[in-house]
Formats: C-alpha cells, structure tokens, sequence
C-alpha cells in the first residue's frame, strides 16, 4: 500500500480551535499523520462558518483549512470525557491544542497526566505569549501579536497607519513553528523515548521571521520602520508600473544580477556607474535608480518586461491576484492547486496543494474537512477504542459526546 506520506502511522489529536493550533494538525496530516479533530459536542469548531465566500450557509476556509483529518466529538470537562481521552492519547504519537495556558491543568489534563499515560506523547501548545512569563495567562490573537512583536510597525508607508495583511499571518506562522517543534520532538523520542511539551507562542513566531531588526537596534539603534513598496537600502527591488498601467515586480540587488538587468534594458554602463555599481552605493541612490528603471518599464507591456529580463536572469514578476494565482501554469504543473471534495456543497473547492513536495515520500490530499462534528465518531470510539454501539449510545445520551 502506498504510504500517506512520511508521518503515515503517526498519529495527531488535535483540539485547538481557529487558525493557528489546527494549522499545525494540518501541516502534519498533509505530510500522512492520522489527525483526530476534537470537537466539544455542541460547540464545533467557529472556523466552520469563517470564510468570505458562502454558498447556501455554508463557508470554505473549513474545506481546506480542516483537510486531512477525521471529526469526533468528546467533551474534556467531563470526567468520561477526560477518561477518554486519556485512552485515545494511550494511542497517539501527538497532542496540539491552542487553549489559553492552564485550561488543560484545570482539566486535569496537563503534560504531567498526559505523559504518565503515553511517556512518549509530545504535546504542542500554541498560545498569545506562551505558557510561562508575565503575560503567559492573557489570550492572544495574531492581530495583536503582529503588533505586539514590532512586525505590524514594519507594514505599510512612512508616515501612514500600520496596515494589516489581509490573513492571519501571525497564527499561520505559529502553526508552522508548532509542526516543526512536533517533528523535532519526534525524533528526540526516537532517541530517548520519551515525549516532551513543546511551547509555541504567536508573538515568538512573529518576532522570528523579522531579519535582523533586533540586531540593527542592538548595534546601531537602528528602528526599521515601514518602507512601502521596497526594502530600504536593498535596490534594485520595487515594483514599476508598465505600460498597461498594471505592476511588475523587479528584484535585482545583487551585483552580477544588477549587471544583467542593465544589459537587458540597454543600459550596460549603469552597471559600471559609481552611484550604482556596489550594493551599498545603490542603496544610497535608490530613487534615482528606481527612476531610470521605472521610465524604461513604463515604456513596455508587463509580458515583455517578464519576458525579457526572464531571458537574461534577472527575477522579475507580475502581482497576481487569486483570479491570476488559480490558472498559474507553473502551479499548476506542480499541482500546488488542488480540488477538495466537499460533501456539504457536493462539489470540488479549489485550494493549495502540499508544500514542500518529497521526492520518495509526498503527502497527498486526502479529505477534505469533514462534513459533520463527529463524523468518525464510530471510526474512532468503536474502531480504535473498541466501545460497542451500546456504549456509545449511553455517552451520546450523557453528553460527553
């Protein structure tokens, strides 16, 4: 049988709400782990009813977002359903959740519990600020930690409001490290056996993609603030509007490259030019340069610009928008856009495929997110825990699922 991917037999329950903890379940499930998505019996997951589009009452961040996991019910503030748990950690590898820090011990169901019954589970906790410090209780949201770790103050114009990106960039990235922190864990365990917390925090996550901004301030004082369409002493790297009036991203900073769009745009002396010939005399002479290059692309259609400085080796490229982003042929020929089968609408939802792609052993699509809160409610109780109907019936009727 051809495998999931190369977490195929790791298991992942996952029961956090939303973006960023669920983020991280997905990440694993598109690379093959069997993820169980809990949800409490009368409260599903709000993501559910999230998304802009909408077709009768229904959404579809849910479709793409929730993909490649199964659905079951189980209430945790109930002593059955604590026990239950328990059972079901018994038979997993990993545990995410994106509660605020402390619900879990007011559960009764904190690491120490959970380790004493699997030593080897790992357990991924995605919080605001993480599960220790001072502000460790407060909730979070990656509105705030975007703001909070200096990354929304670099967003925008000099001058204007710090604007936000148009997606929860911060919960994103925080799913992103908590999959990671699992896969680390994973192999640790394979060494000593043995699982291990692993502690996501949504401001760490933002602070630590932020380049050198700490540093710069720490040697120079130096406090990077917004720079609008470009980075500010990285030249040339803008976008320049063609003649069609539509964007085309050019990014030549580099020396050898910055020789090539020279060449391409019939300038070859500028690569020789004082202003413009090292990556620190560009910098300094950004507007005029971003000046000579703007004239040249205003002058041409953005397909010409593409094509002609593609041919010589420099990186340019048109912004897209989603309508662009769906018929993209190289996307396409990777299969980075993939049709999720949903059976609420009873149609195929487009959406990304699976990133990174492995040579051996890729992860595929599998599911869409399902359907109903519980749909694998038997798949899981009867199937893995070995409770009969009967048994079932009775935890329905108290609800603990």
């Amino acid at each position: 049988m051809t495998p999931a991917g190369p977490l195929d037999g790791i298991r992942v329950l996952e029961l956090g709400t939303l973006i960023a903890g669920p983020f991280a379940g997905r990440l694993l499930g598109d690379m093959g782990a069997d993820v169980i998505k809990v949800e409490l019996p009368k409260a599903p997951d709000p993501l559910r009813t999230w998304g802009q589009a909408e077709v009768d009452g229904q959404h579809v961040f849910w479709t793409v977002h929730a993909r490649n996991k199964r659905a079951i019910t189980l209430d945790l503030r109930h002593p059955q359903g604590r026990e239950l748990f328990c059972d079901l950690v018994e038979k997993s590898d990993i545990v995410v959740e994106n509660f605020r820090p402390g619900t879990l011990e007011k559960w009764n169901l904190g690491y120490d519990v959970l380790s004493e019954r699997n030593p080897g589970i790992i357990l991924v906790r995605v919080s605001g600020y993480g599960q220790t410090g001072p502000d460790a209780s407060k909730a979070g949201y990656a509105s705030v930690a975007e703001a909070a770790s200096g990354l929304r103050h670099l967003n925008g114009f000099p001058g204007g409001p710090p604007p936000r990106l148009a997606l929860s960039l911060g919960d994103s990235l925080a799913g992103m490290f908590g999959a990671q922190g699992a896969l680390a864990a994973l192999y640790r365990r394979s060494v000593t056996g043995r699982g291990q917390v692993v502690d996501v925090a949504l401001t760490e996550s933002c602070l630590a993609v932020q380049e050198s901004t700490i540093a710069d301030y720490d040697v120079g004082g130096v406090v990077r603030g917004p720079s609008g369409t470009r980075l500010e002493g990285i030249a040339p790297s803008n976008i320049y509007r063609s003649a069609d009036g539509s964007w085309v991203v050019i990014a030549a900073n580099q020396d050898t490259v910055f020789a090539r769009l020279c060449k391409a745009m019939g300038r070859p002396e500028l690569a020789t030019d004082d202003r413009f010939a090292t990556h620190v005399a560009r910098g300094r002479n950004q507007d005029e340069l971003d000046n000579i290059i703007g004239c040249w692309a205003a002058e041409r259609q953005p397909g010409e610009i593409i094509e002609t400085l593609s041919a010589a080796g420099v990186i340019a490229g048109p912004i897209n928008t989603v309508a662009e982003v769906v018929n993209d042929p190289q996307l396409r020929a990777r299969d980075m856009l993939v049709e999720h089968y949903d059976e609420r609408l009873q149609r195929n939802v487009l959406g990304p495929g699976i990133v990174p792609v492995l040579s051996e052993t890729p992860g595929r699509l599998r599911s869409a997110g399902p359907a109903r809160p519980g749909e694998h409610n038997d798949d899981i109780y009867v199937g893995l825990l070995g409770k009969t109907a009967e048994e079932l019936e009775k935890l329905r009727a108290e609800e603990v699922l």
